[in-house]
């Protein structure tokens, strides 16, 4: 079964062979997808950075949809999974069905911009969610702190 593909109509989640494995599988792609962006933070300012090729429309549509959402503010993660936060999201996210690949792929996304990935601090999202909070941050130059530490420990290493 492709991970990226769409879902076969008849496929029956309750029972399929190696949930687990699936799950693992999933897990591995999102922590992957994770690895890549803290990577590419690390080489390229997040405020000149496009994760898309509708950036500027994710983040006019998300400050219309979410004016109380603050990018420099941590996530509360109970508030954005309560049912109505669900719904609010959902009705965000189907808007980009057919323009965003893997809009509804699994990811893994930083609840505060001003820390590394962590268990504590990092919870699972939808793919399209990721990019509405990192279009955000990065539009707002909140992550360029990420490229600007990489670059000082990649000056102190040379010089050492």
């Amino acid at each position: 079964m492709a991970l990226n593909g769409p879902v076969p109509k008849n496929f029956d989640a309750e029972n399929a062979d190696n949930l687990e494995d699936i799950e693992k599988q999933f897990a591995v792609k999102a922590v992957e997808h994770m690895a890549t962006y803290w990577g590419i933070l690390e080489k390229v300012k997040g405020s000149s950075l496009r994760l898309t090729g509708i950036d500027d429309e994710i983040y006019e549509h998300l400050k219309k949809d979410f004016p109380e959402f603050d990018p420099a503010a941590t996530i509360n993660e109970d508030e954005m999974k309560s049912k109505s936060g669900k719904e609010r999201w959902r009705n965000f996210m189907m808007q980009y069905e057919k323009r965003v690949k893997d809009y509804n792929f699994g990811t893994l996304v930083r609840t505060n911009p001003r820390k590394e990935y962590d268990q504590e601090g990092t919870i699972f999202v939808p793919r399209m969610q990721f990019y509405a909070v990192e279009i955000a941050r990065n539009k707002l130059g909140l992550n360029d702190w990420v490229y600007e530490k990489a670059q000082k420990e990649k000056a102190t290493e040379s010089s050492a």
